[in-house]
């Protein structure tokens, strides 16, 4: 007998209609930011937004998630604790923390998912978090499919992978170069992401050997082609990010996995969806059409060959075009079979290796009008499009339905008619209506059955209409309307009431932390995390960087390997260089000194 997985398409909401979209576009659950606490901080969110987008996706057995995912001061535990109650009592699924201070709060029991703040890499970390009692683990995104199927195997609860979206250079948790730089933490939501500055590379003898570059700025990941080993390997959520991207990026991103996912799904019984209902489209989903730096399957399969960073841009380049053909006063004309349309908008790469973009004013065939006048691009440039307005404005409407199967049911009774219908669920709901049982002048199968079968802007689609009668008795439309409404009504409440949101009591622990000498990379904030760490056999020897600033430390540490990237990696061939180390990156006033920790295969970033 097989015992199926739940597998769960996990997206991000920014607010409270980006998550009501992401629901309606197929996501079985969405992860949104608190009203404070969340690594976020520009996408913090009401209680009664939350509780409306809580309402929703329970409609279709899809969850909500709420990232309360910053360490946390003294002085704001107690606010944390009420909070995490008020979230309880709107019935949230589950509360994603890095902190582990807030396992010492007197909680509800509400479901704790670890975030990947929380530097999830290793099973014995794995390990302890399920123990600790967390009923989900958010892994880092450098782990290979190799190590998540390594975790997987050694625990029991649930894992979630990121699977699309931006890519933190640093292990999650682990950077505090915002901090050290502006006081603006980014364990504490505030991250000011110097990660996406251009640096100039120089040796210990000044010599620059790359000038104006963005060495520390990712691509995006997209394992949209690789989701099934991701599932074959232990995952069971797979996990969308852009907590502070726009409504047509969830909508498209959302659609794009939602169907990949299904096919999926279609194939191994041994896998399910984790919520209900299916959505239909108007669009055909397309990810190079939102915003991209190009896309990497990162460490995915190992340490890649191909370039996995966006070196000369951190903006958004969208999907090529084609290339300039001819250039002439005021316009250009380019290559390639994608069709443009005026108000599109196009960038390249200038002489200088700098993004430039150009507005279409006019497209007549191959030839481009941009509305800007002198626009210096030459023969041969790769021309790309990161503003598609005809896609946007399809996305600016309403482009997908999510519905749910029923059967409905009208039956007689001794004193009149019995309405029932039952959900692909299995939620069962009837009612009984008192009415004379008065004979039609001609068969009413017909009426009944269109009139049964309408359900205008709810979350249900009839499938089937059975018609149990032992003869053709009249029904007024108007009153079968009313009746229809009135089941429609119940099978609503009662699909609120059946979902489950699961309780977890949060019992004291003891067993031992895989790190005995807890340092600032415990980002021990307050003393109930220290007290956390005391309780599972650790000591802590240094506090958060935040609440105790450290001299001569690594600020960020890395997968992504500069070195690495410039073929300069000692564990390959022809590795050589005539530099002379440590290197440095240097913008303007800053100057960050680079430590390569070849054992390991990471990079360190020092100030």
């Amino acid at each position: 007998m097989i015992i199926a997985r739940k597998i769960e398409l996990l997206a991000p909401a920014k607010n409270l209609e980006c998550g009501v979209e992401a629901i309606n576009h197929g996501a079985d659950a969405v992860y949104i930011g608190a009203p404070r606490f969340s690594a976020r901080s520009a996408a913090g969110n009401s209680l009664e937004d939350i509780e409306q987008l809580v309402n929703h996706a329970h409609l279709f057995g899809a969850r909500v998630y709420v990232a309360l995912n910053t360490i946390l001061k003294d002085e704001e535990l107690a606010d944390t604790e009420k909070l995490i109650w008020q979230l309880y009592e709107i019935k949230v699924d589950a509360v994603i923390v890095q902190d582990m201070g807030i396992l010492m709060l007197n909680l509800p029991p509400i479901p704790l998912h670890a975030s990947t703040q929380v530097d999830n890499r290793t099973v014995e970390k794995a390990r302890f978090l399920e123990q600790t009692g967390f009923s989900q683990i958010v892994l880092a995104r450098e782990l290979s499919v190799d190590q998540i199927r390594k975790i997987a195997s050694q625990i029991s609860t649930p894992l979630e992978v990121f699977v699309h979206g931006a890519l933190c250079v640093s292990y999650s948790g682990q950077c505090y170069l915002s901090e050290a730089l502006s006081k603006r933490s980014a364990n504490r939501g505030a991250c000011a992401q110097y990660c996406r500055l251009p640096y100039t590379l120089v040796d210990s003898n000044g010599v620059r050997i790359l000038q104006d570059k963005h060495l520390l700025s990712m691509k995006d990941l997209n394992l949209s082609d690789h989701l099934e080993e991701l599932l074959d390997a232990g995952a069971s959520s797979l996990k969308i990010e852009g907590r502070l991207k726009d409504i047509s990026y969830v909508k498209n991103v959302v659609a794009y996995y939602r169907q990949k996912l299904d096919k999926i799904l279609s194939r191994h019984p041994e896998y399910i969806r984790a919520s209900s209902g299916k959505s239909t489209y108007t669009f055909t989903p397309d990810l190079k059409k939102s915003f991209n730096r190009g896309f990497t399957k990162y460490f995915f399969d190992g340490r890649p060959s191909e370039k996995i960073w966006s070196i000369d841009t951190p903006k958004s380049i969208g999907e090529p075009i084609g290339k300039v053909k001819d250039i002439f006063d005021k316009f250009f004309v380019l290559s390639g079979t994608k069709i443009l349309n005026n108000g599109d908008g196009l960038c390249f790469l200038n002489d200088k290796k700098e993004l430039q973009g150009i507005r279409v004013n006019r497209v007549d065939g191959e030839k481009i009008f941009p509305y800007e006048n002198n626009i210096h691009i030459r023969k041969g440039t790769e021309v790309y499009r990161n503003f598609d307005h005809e896609f946007e404005k399809e996305l600016s409407k309403k482009t997908a339905e999510r519905k749910i199967d029923i059967n409905v049911s009208l039956t007689e009774t001794a004193k009149g008619f019995c309405l029932s219908a039952e959900d692909e669920d299995g939620n069962i709901t009837e009612l009984q209506f008192e009415h004379n049982l008065e004979l039609a002048k001609k068969d009413q199968t017909e009426n009944i059955q269109a009139n049964l079968s309408k359900t205008g802007n709810t979350i249900f689609k009839v499938r089937n209409v059975i018609i149990e009668l032992s003869e053709s008795w009249f029904i007024p439309s108007s009153t079968l309307s009313d009746w229809r409404r009135q089941l429609i009504d119940k099978l609503t409440d009662e699909r609120l009431r059946s979902h489950i949101v699961e309780k977890m009591e949060h019992l004291p622990t003891a067993h031992p932390f895989p790190t005995h000498d807890i340092t600032y990379l415990g980002n021990v904030m307050n003393e109930k995390s220290r007290q956390f760490y005391l309780q599972h056999q650790s000591t802590v020897k240094e506090l958060a960087f935040e609440k105790e600033k450290q001299n001569n430390v690594p600020l960020m540490f890395t997968r992504h390997c500069i070195k690495q990237s410039l073929g300069w990696c000692p564990k390959e061939k022809n590795s050589e260089h005539v530099y002379k180390e440590p290197f440095y990156l240097v913008y303007n006033n800053t100057r960050l000194r680079l430590e390569f920790d070849c054992k390991n295969c990471e990079m360190k970033v020092l100030y």
